[in-house]
């Protein structure tokens, strides 16, 4: 299934500018959201084909937000790629336990996304 609709999580503006930036020059559709609640919200209001996730936020971090919608049946079927600064081996073998399907460390990587968004179609 080709992935159109994106929900970018991350409570950085610049990140999310960004981001919307880079994915909208690819075709896609993005909603963002700047923390777990506003997520679960954008979540409930239009299902997305993948989430990109920021992992230090406020509030909910993005490892838990990651468990709790992959633990979720409703979302369990949409993929998160986990863009974060945190780039220790530790953090990332963290992130893929609590669902996620892909982890890139920031600043981000055109390509590097690019080809972690393809080898999920």
């Amino acid at each position: 299934m080709p992935i159109r609709k994106v929900l970018v999580v991350d409570d950085s503006k610049t990140e999310l500018m960004y981001l919307t930036d880079l994915l909208q020059k690819k075709g896609m559709q993005v909603r963002t959201a700047e923390n777990g609640d506003e997520a679960l919200r954008r979540l409930a209001e239009d299902k997305p084909d993948l989430i990109l996730m920021d992992v230090v936020m406020p509030g909910q971090n993005g490892f838990q937000l990651t468990r709790t919608i992959t633990r979720d049946p409703l979302y369990a079927d949409v993929p998160i790629i986990m863009c974060t600064s945190k780039n220790q081996e530790t953090d990332r073998v963290w992130g893929m336990r609590q669902g996620a399907r892909g982890y890139i460390t920031k600043p981000v990587d055109p390509a590097e996304l690019q080809a972690k968004i393809d080898a999920l179609n």
